[in-house]
């Protein structure tokens, strides 16, 4: 995933796909409000990916779902508070379908929480973040790396 910025807060990201997904702060942080916020994002991928799970083993498991939504809300410390990191991420699966059987909604839901989503795994074993950066010089062309 390769995130560009184009100006004041906004950010686009880029990935393998080619599709883009467009960031940027409110404007009470300095945004213009042109696209989710980075947390926004995150939580959306995180529903996004359990989501994906969840239909695919209901599928599997020949469950006629006919509509489904998730809403993902994410509880941090106050503002000022920094770091904020989440204390809490609550995911409510919302799912109507014909005859859907309770135990494999329930079963779908765990084994995307527990195995399949990728999203999740940082959240429950805190992963090891590196930082690099590279300065790059317009008049000599040369870089600098750390």
């Amino acid at each position: 995933m390769k995130v560009e910025w184009k100006g004041g807060m906004a950010f686009e990201g880029a990935g393998a796909s080619g599709q883009v997904l467009r960031m940027d702060a409110h404007p009470d942080h300095g945004g213009s409000d042109t696209g989710v916020s980075p947390v926004e994002a995150l939580l959306a991928s995180a529903a996004a990916c359990s989501a994906m799970d969840v239909i695919s083993i209901l599928e599997k498991k020949k469950q006629v779902v006919t509509k489904y939504w998730i809403e993902v809300d994410g509880e941090r410390n106050p503002p000022g508070d920094w770091p904020r990191p989440f204390k809490t991420i609550t995911i409510k699966h919302f799912i109507e379908g014909e005859n859907l059987d309770e135990a494999a909604v329930a079963r779908s839901v765990q084994l995307s929480d527990e195995k399949y989503c990728p999203v999740f795994s940082p959240f429950r074993a805190a992963p090891v973040l590196l930082s690099t950066y590279e300065i790059l010089s317009y008049q000599n062309k040369t870089r600098r790396s750390c």
